[in-house]
């Protein structure tokens, strides 16, 4: 329970019959447990929500509503969680089944042929793997002249499957029957994304990026779940010390504070507020 006192001293306060700094001659109400039944009722519905509310004996509906939109939310977050972790499993499969590196150098060629080095080393690179040293695809010209396809593996991690989907240098790596990669129809295409840029899909990109979509989607309903949780925390908890402090509070006190030196006996006004 916070405490503010107001004095309004007249002449001085030295021979006030009240002693300001004695704890005991606050009216703050509190438990058995020397607590201020707002804070303890707040730190209960922070801990759990619903709880403050039920040592308030608020309505039944009260701590209901807190507990179920708690057990919602969780519940909400794991579903979408596992969901999402699900079809990234099953996305991340995909790629390793339907992307090529060999596949990627060699038709890069064809759909670039006039610049296919630089779209080859381009703004983004694959790590790769040869016996215990790493690399990236920007070398890969360079590495083929002293090894073989059976010795180069390319590493797939998190960069590497949204890579694959996101961008046009890595497009030829999908095993789709090759047609023209700019026109708009087949199993090549390309569309318009935004008002300057376009991007080549094919029919299995296209599906990949549907599923990896799909699994960031979920993702975020999940993070958004647990963001309801955590507000519900604080709501209830919010909720219960208002309630609480509403039920138990006395109106302001006044005081006025004798002062044998004031021939009137006043040394001062005081004025406390708690909550």
């Amino acid at each position: 329970m916070k405490i503010i006192v107001l004095k309004i001293c007249f002449l001085s306060i030295g021979f006030s019959q009240i002693n300001p700094f004695e704890v005991s001659y606050y009216s703050v109400q509190k438990d058995s447990v020397g607590i201020p039944a707002p804070a303890k009722a707040m730190f209960k519905s922070l801990l759990i929500p619903g709880w403050g509310q039920i040592q308030n004996k608020d309505p039944w509906w009260k701590p209901v509503l807190f507990a179920g939109l708690e057990t919602i939310g969780w519940i909400s977050s794991s579903r979408y969680g596992n969901r999402a972790e699900d079809i990234r499993s099953e996305f991340e499969a995909f790629g390793d089944i339907h992307w090529e590196l060999e596949r990627w150098y060699s038709r890069t060629q064809t759909i670039f042929p006039d610049r296919w080095q630089g779209i080859l080393i381009g703004t983004h690179k694959l790590g790769l793997k040869i016996g215990g040293n790493y690399y990236y695809t920007d070398q890969l010209t360079e590495l083929l002249n002293r090894y073989s396809w059976l010795d180069i593996s390319v590493i797939r991690d998190r960069d590497f499957y949204e890579n694959i989907g996101k961008y046009d240098q890595f497009v030829g790596g999908w095993d789709d029957t090759y047609d023209d990669p700019f026109d708009s129809a087949g199993n090549w295409w390309t569309v318009q994304k935004g008002s300057v840029e376009s991007i080549i899909l094919t029919q299995q990109k296209d599906y990949y990026r549907d599923l990896r979509h799909q699994s960031n989607l979920l993702k975020h309903y999940s993070r958004y779940a647990v963001s309801v949780v955590m507000f519900n925390h604080i709501v209830s908890g919010l909720d219960a010390a208002w309630m609480a402090n509403k039920k138990e509070k006395n109106l302001p006190g006044f005081h006025l504070n004798y002062d044998p030196l004031n021939k009137w006996g006043v040394g001062g006004v005081e004025i406390t507020f708690t909550w």
